[in-house]
């Protein structure tokens, strides 16, 4: 064996540099994974119903809006949301919508139809199931 084989040649200042800025990139990889993981909301979903504006009325059919939003950590699939109007204590109309897909913090809209002015009884809006992917 000659003395060049067994000698490590040096390696230059680009080479370093090169490095170094791999290994920077390689550090704040992991770092971001980490802080992923650590702060992950390892929740089930947190779905509620709230009505977005006022009811409106057209052509004799009241329109009631309403925003559906994923507060928790996980996503929900088939969100099932119930309207409930009762009118002198008896139920007169509901309505139901189903929601296919709702991922962390995503707001979905919609509206309910009804044939009697929701404002002249109780309108309850509510969340009845959902199902994880």
């Amino acid at each position: 064996m000659t003395k060049t084989e067994s000698e490590k040649p040096k390696r230059s200042f680009a080479e370093w540099v090169t490095f170094s800025i791999a290994l920077l990139i390689l550090a704040v990889i992991m770092s971001l994974v980490g802080y992923i993981w650590l702060n992950d909301k390892n929740q089930p979903p947190i779905v509620s119903v709230t009505n977005k504006q006022t009811i409106r009325e057209i052509n004799g059919q009241f329109y009631v809006p309403f925003e559906v939003v994923n507060t928790g950590g996980d996503t929900a699939e088939s969100v099932q949301i119930i309207a409930e109007l009762q009118i002198n204590g008896k139920v007169v109309e509901t309505g139901e919508q189903q929601i296919d897909f709702l991922s962390r913090d995503e707001r979905e809209e919609g509206a309910f139809i009804f044939s009697q002015n929701p404002r002249q009884g109780k309108l309850t809006l509510r969340v009845s199931s959902y199902k994880l992917p």
